[in-house]
């Protein structure tokens, strides 16, 4: 039985690891033709001929979404190679850590506003007429802590890019509303990568309370198994369909989740901020 994405062309940006290889292999296993991308050269070989081991049809390009070059490069090699884009996922994304935000450099700030903002912005700036004009497809967004407004504190300026880019998600879904293109905002949720892993950088002050991080992964965090599945289930959105939407992953999860925090914090497992 042909799979959700047969026939489909599907680039993800930061596709080579974590959760955007993920979303890669599960978009391949539903039958898409991918296009991966990173920054480094031989992470994209790996995972290319990975996803072909499998029987995918799949290429790739190095691509640091920061430059403007590399992702019209990115574009064209997906035109070129595959015949055009039906779906497009904006992945890419850097983290500061658990950190102050008066601890983080202007060079940091202004390196996370352009890869998680600014590259999203771009990249959509070239891919809309691209779908539009070929009549149809998706755009993708993924978005995470802080995308709904709230505080997010330690987090402060990633949060900021998140939020940016769910109010960017939906004003794009209003401007293209008269257009066979969905614009979608994806929240996969806390997931266990090395995001968290033992070099996120965490302030001096805040390093007894980093501990607390594993508590909440394990409490509410979304399994990898589960993103990538639900990013290919997105992507198989008709275009024109449920434009302006959250695609949110787990949850239900979140109010046991909340029960087993709860639990954490009476027993002293999960310590005071």
């Amino acid at each position: 039985m042909p799979g959700l994405l047969a026939g489909k062309v599907v680039v993800i940006t930061g596709s080579t690891r974590g959760i955007g290889r993920a979303m890669a292999e599960a978009c391949a296993a539903d039958g898409a033709t991918l296009v991966v991308s990173s920054r480094t050269a031989a992470a994209v070989d790996e995972t290319v001929a990975a996803l072909r081991t499998r029987g995918a049809q799949a290429s790739g390009v190095a691509c640091d979404v920061t430059s403007d070059d590399d992702l019209e490069a990115l574009l064209a090699h997906a035109i070129a190679t595959h015949g055009g884009v039906d779906v497009w996922v904006n992945n890419a994304g850097v983290s500061l850590g658990m950190r102050h935000h008066c601890d983080t450099s202007p060079e940091e700030i202004r390196h996370i506003v352009a890869v998680n903002l600014t590259a999203t912005m771009i990249a959509s700036r070239r891919v809309l007429p691209h779908l539009v004009a070929r009549g149809g497809g998706v755009l993708i967004n993924v978005s995470g802590r802080g995308a709904r407004g709230g505080a997010a504190p330690y987090t402060a300026a990633y949060a900021s890019t998140k939020a940016g880019v769910m109010a960017f998600t939906r004003s794009l879904a209003g401007e293209h509303k008269a257009d066979a293109v969905s614009v979608l905002a994806f929240m996969p949720g806390m997931v266990d990568t090395d995001f968290y892993g033992p070099k996120m950088p965490v302030s001096p002050d805040l390093q007894p309370v980093a501990g607390n991080i594993r508590v909440v992964l394990d409490a509410i965090g979304t399994p990898l198994a589960e993103v990538g599945p639900a990013l290919a289930r997105a992507a198989a959105t008709k275009p024109g369909e449920r434009s302006g939407t959250v695609v949110s992953v787990g949850g239900g999860r979140r109010t046991l989740g909340g029960f087993k925090l709860l639990g954490a914090r009476l027993s002293g497992r999960m310590r005071p901020m």
